[in-house]
C-alpha cells in the first residue's frame, strides 16, 4: 500500500536526561543508545520531512536541552518551515537560552511537571527540579510563547489532580495534558508501584470534570490509561499513518518502542532518506494500514479507526504483536490485562530510571 502523508516528526534527540522518572517512556537500555545524529543531520531530516509533508517538529528525548547544539538544531527546523516544539523537563536548560532557542525559531514549549508541590515534585523525578520548572514557565510566559503542560498521573499522584490543574492555571499554561500512566519502557518496569485503582481514576475524573465546567481559556486534556479501557487507542494516530519517531542513533520508527518489537526491521536516518525509512522500511509498513489484522480486527467497524490499538502493549501483554490489543475488551489476550489490573491492589517501590546527564 501507499504510504500515507506524515504531519508530525518526533525528533528524540536524546536519551540523555538529569531526571529519573520511573515512568520514563525511553527505552530501559537508553544508556547503550548515543547520540548518533549531528544538527547537520537533524537538519537534512527536517527538510526531507518537509518535503514528506510534515509540518510540526517535537524536539523531544531524554532531556533536549543537554545537547550543546540545541540552537542550531532549532534553526535547523526553522530553515524547513516546520512548527518546532520543545518538550523539556525544565533541566539543564536555563532561562536565557530559551530566549536564544526562540530567536532561533522555537514556537512553543511544553513543560513536565511531576506533581503539585515542590517536596511531591522532586520525590518521583529523582532529583531537584521543581524551581527550575518553575523559572522555565515564567521565562515561556515572558517570550508570549505557548505553554503546554504535561503532568503524568499515577498512584502516588492522582489524589492531587486538583492541585496540578490549579499550579497550571496559576503559570499560565494555555493546555494542561493529564496523561495518565502509559505502561511502556521504565513505567513496565514499575507496573506495581504506578497502576492507579479504578476508584482513583473516577474521582480523579470528577475532579477534571468539575474544572472544565468552571470555563476558561485553559485546554485541559485528561488521558485514560489503557488498562482499565474496554476500547483500544490508535497507536500514535495509528502505526505509520500520520507521525514518524527518529531515535537519538537514528533510527525511524512509527512508535517510540517499536524497536523493542522481535523481528521489526527498521531503517536509520543515518544511512538512508527519511523518505525511503517512511514509505519502504519492512518494519514501518510491517503493521500498516489493515491487511495484517487477524480477528476480531479484520472483521472490526472500528478497524480504521483504532487500528487494533498498540502493537507494543500487544507484545508485552499478549506475547505477539499481531494480536488485537488487550485494551479491546474483544482481544484473545484480554485476561492478560485483566490479571495486570491486580497490580493496582500491589504495595510495591518503584525503581528509578537509570540518569544521564551531559559528558557520560
Amino acid at each position: 500500500m501507499a504510504a500515507p502523508r506524515p504531519f508530525n516528526l518526533v525528533a528524540e534527540l536524546t536519551y540523555r536526561c538529569p531526571l529519573r522518572c520511573p515512568y520514563c517512556s525511553n527505552p530501559v537500555d537508553h544508556a547503550s543508545l548515543r547520540d548518533g545524529l549531528s544538527a547537520g543531520d537533524w537538519t537534512r531530516i527536517f527538510a526531507e520531512a518537509a518535503d514528506l509533508g510534515v509540518v510540526h517538529v517535537g524536539l523531544t528525548g531524554g532531556e533536549p536541552s543537554t545537547r550543546s547544539d540545541l540552537e542550531q538544531i532549532v534553526r535547523g527546523a526553522a530553515a524547513a518551515g516546520l512548527f518546532s516544539h520543545l518538550v523539556t523537563a525544565g533541566r539543564p536548560l536555563a532561562p536565557e537560552r530559551l530566549t536564544d532557542l526562540h530567536r532561533e525559531g522555537l514556537r512553543s514549549v511544553q513543560l513536565s511537571f511531576q506533581d503539585a508541590t515542590a517536596a511531591e515534585s522532586d520525590r518521583i523525578a529523582g532529583t531537584t527540579s521543581f524551581a527550575a520548572k518553575l523559572a522555565i514557565a515564567e521565562a515561556v510566559r515572558s517570550l508570549d510563547l505557548p505553554l503546554i503542560l504535561n503532568v503524568v498521573l499515577h498512584r502516588e499522584n492522582l489524589a492531587r489532580v486538583g492541585a496540578i490543574i490549579e499550579l497550571a492555571k496559576r503559570l499560565g499554561a494555555t493546555r494542561l495534558e493529564l496523561a495518565n500512566v502509559q505502561l511502556h519502557g521504565w513505567a513496565r518496569q514499575n507496573r506495581q508501584a504506578l497502576l492507579p485503582t479504578r476508584e482513583q481514576l473516577e474521582t480523579a475524573a470528577t475532579v477534571v470534570r468539575e474544572a472544565r465546567s468552571q470555563g476558561g481559556s485553559m485546554e485541559l486534556v485528561f488521558v485514560l490509561p489503557d488498562h482499565w479501557s474496554e476500547r483500544p487507542k490508535p497507536c500514535m494516530g495509528g502505526w505509520g499513518r500520520k507521525t514518524i519517531v527518529v531515535a537519538p542513533d537514528g533510527l525511524v520508527m512509527p512508535c517510540h518502542e517499536a524497536r523493542s518489537i522481535p523481528g521489526t526491521e527498521l531503517w536509520t536516518a543515518a544511512e538512508r532518506s527519511l523518505r525511503e525509512c517512511w514509505e519502504d522500511s519492512p518494519g514501518i509498513n510491517r503493521f500498516r494500514g489493515s491487511d495484517w489484522m487477524a480477528e476480531p480486527c479484520r472483521s472490526c467497524p472500528e478497524r480504521e479507526r483504532d487500528f487494533g490499538g498498540c502493537r507494543c502493549q500487544a507484545l508485552h501483554l499478549g506475547g505477539d504483536a499481531g494480536v488485537t490489543d488487550p485494551a479491546c475488551a474483544l482481544s484473545p489476550a484480554r485476561a492478560s490485562l485483566i490479571a495486570a489490573r491486580a497490580d493496582a491492589e500491589a504495595d510495591a517501590e518503584w525503581i528509578y530510571r537509570g540518569t544521564t546527564i551531559p559528558g557520560e
